[in-house]
């Protein structure tokens, strides 16, 4: 890593982009705006963890979503490793969609 390396906010809202990248095969909503993605900690090592649930526990991607958001942030110039908490705590609901993936899903 150079000296030039983003600072953990910086790096927070990068990650965020990275995500939305990231999509359910279930539903054609990215895994953020899903509601998902619980919390984003970035330390000031680059260190990441990322918090986050499934739509449920027996979700068909249980395995290899999380994986996916895993190796899609190590993959990542600035970030020195990632690691992926997964919790079913609070369980998903509809509620914590954003406004734009329900609207895509016609709950609004």
């Amino acid at each position: 890593m150079n000296d030039n390396s983003k600072d953990p906010n910086e790096l927070g809202e990068e990650i965020v982009k990275v995500l939305k990248t990231i999509f359910d095969p279930e539903i054609p909503v990215d895994i953020y705006e899903l509601g998902l993605i619980y919390d984003v900690f970035v330390n000031e090592d680059n260190d990441v963890k990322v918090l986050m649930t499934l739509t449920t526990p027996n979700c068909p991607v249980a395995e290899s979503l999380p994986l996916e958001v895993k190796n899609k942030i190590n993959d990542m110039d600035d970030v020195k490793s990632a690691e992926v908490e997964m919790t079913f705590d609070p369980p998903w609901s509809k509620d914590l969609m954003s406004e734009e993936a329900k609207l895509e899903l016609g709950f609004l």
